[in-house]
């Protein structure tokens, strides 16, 4: 498996998660698997069917994310200085050129994603058309509603 970029807060959002589910969702499904047991037949338990399914769920999580975390490429954006090019981490503030609106990105892993708080996974068509560009540059975007045209305004590596 190939090195999956992801920005150091992302990391340990990453590790936090995982720490929540083998430390308190791990034990308390364990509790609830032993009370439903507890109850005798488990052949028609729903509720030690629920627990058996959510263990099931938890379990799939805990892989997945050691897997995530053991294949990281860890990158801080405040260790970097590109010289101005827009790089996986960067925070680019750009302006809308038809509509003149302005708006602000940090390229971010695609777990970390979240465009209420303006971070944008490095494999979306923004980014794929951000990276390698520096303020002054426009970077055309493929949207389905056409083409826009984004002017880089600043890139900060914060």
């Amino acid at each position: 498996m190939s090195k999956i970029p992801v920005t150091l807060a992302g990391a340990e959002l990453l590790k936090a998660e995982l720490h929540k589910l083998k430390t308190v969702e791990r034990p308390n499904v364990i509790t609830a698997i032993a009370e439903a047991r507890a109850q005798g037949d488990i052949t028609e338990n729903a509720e030690y069917e629920a627990a058996r399914e959510r263990q099931g769920f938890i379990e799939g999580r805990i892989i997945e994310l050691e897997a995530k975390l053991a294949n990281a490429q860890i990158i801080d954006p405040k260790l970097l200085d590109d010289e101005g090019r827009v790089v996986f981490g960067s925070t680019v503030e750009l302006m809308d050129t038809e509509v003149k609106e302005t708006m602000t990105y940090q390229i971010v892993g695609e777990d970390e994603a979240d465009l209420k708080v303006g971070k944008i996974s490095y494999s979306s068509p923004i980014a794929k058309a951000l990276i390698g560009k520096s303020a002054g540059d426009v970077a055309e975007v493929r949207t389905p509603g056409g083409v826009k045209e984004l002017e880089i305004l600043d890139v900060k590596y914060v």
